[in-house]
């Protein structure tokens, strides 16, 4: 691969804190269990004071210290129990809310918190290893949106593979690999910033249901410019006439779809959240 002499291994961890030393501010430091294992990355993020919420199983070794406590016997009492479960929305999806019921332990530290997820329909758990720093307020709903803020992450990366090449390359050698990556997350930089600046003039949908028995709109509009098609008018402008028509009319027919799916995920959301209450 003929790799550089000085090239030195580096893991994941390591290389996200590169990423930070470089001056990158962060409201949260959101990862996966990947990264909530990485006791070096924690207690670089806990040093600079930065808000953190990591993802990690549960037969993982303990990311408390030694000081903090482990809150192994409250977990057992609350991951069986139903009661104690608040139910919050982890942000808005491609079909309305995320909803799930959540819990959080705090351990010997005022600044050491378990922040568990657990999944409405399948009850499945997924639990969280937070740290807040002495000058930030702690809340259940600031911890809860610090955990739904890793979905864009995951969105950015399906975008990168499937709209943009990221992991189609024949490549074999360190450079050509670098190159190829380099392109490729410019190229979605690109596209992302652009509809962005354009989200509010593109973005012109119905206000979304609010009841499950609520009638479609008469206008359901046209759902803001995505990341694909701006790469689609970016690298090929459609001629005038056809090509605009067809873009205009599959932008409303997603709007009235996502209006649908939101109706429909709405009613099921009530009858979710009551099963949980």
């Amino acid at each position: 691969m003929r790799l550089p002499s000085d090239l030195a291994f580096r893991t994941k961890g390591q290389l996200a804190i590169d990423l930070l030393a470089d001056g990158i501010h962060l409201d949260f430091a959101c990862g996966d269990g990947v990264y909530g294992r990485c006791t070096q990355l924690r207690e670089y993020l806990g040093s600079r004071g930065r808000l953190t919420c990591c993802g990690f199983r549960r037969t993982s070794t303990s990311p408390w210290p030694a000081a903090s406590g482990s809150p192994a016997s409250r977990l057992q009492l609350r991951c069986s129990s139903r009661r104690g479960w608040e139910v919050r929305s982890a942000g808005t999806g491609a079909k309305g809310q995320r909803w799930y019921a959540w819990a959080w332990l705090s351990t010997a530290s005022s600044r050491h918190y378990l922040l568990i997820r657990r999944h409405l329909t399948t009850g499945e758990l997924a639990f969280h290893y937070c740290f807040v720093p002495a000058s930030q307020p702690v809340s259940l709903s600031r911890l809860v949106r610090a955990a739904g803020c890793r979905w864009p992450v995951e969105e950015d990366f399906r975008s990168g593979k499937g709209c943009f090449g990221l992991d189609q390359s024949q490549v074999r050698l360190y450079h050509a690999i670098a190159r190829h990556t380099v392109l490729v997350m410019a190229a979605l930089a690109i596209c992302a910033v652009t509809a962005a600046l354009l989200r509010r003039r593109t973005d012109t949908r119905a206000p979304g249901p609010v009841r499950p028995d609520q009638p479609p709109p008469a206008d359901p509009g046209m759902i803001p410019l995505t990341v694909p098609e701006t790469a689609g008018l970016l690298a090929h402008p459609p001629p005038p006439g056809a090509g605009r028509h067809w873009l205009a009319w599959r932008r409303r027919h997603q709007a009235l779809s996502g209006w649908y799916h939101q109706r429909t995920w709405l009613a099921r959301d009530e009858q979710k959240i009551l099963l949980v209450r």
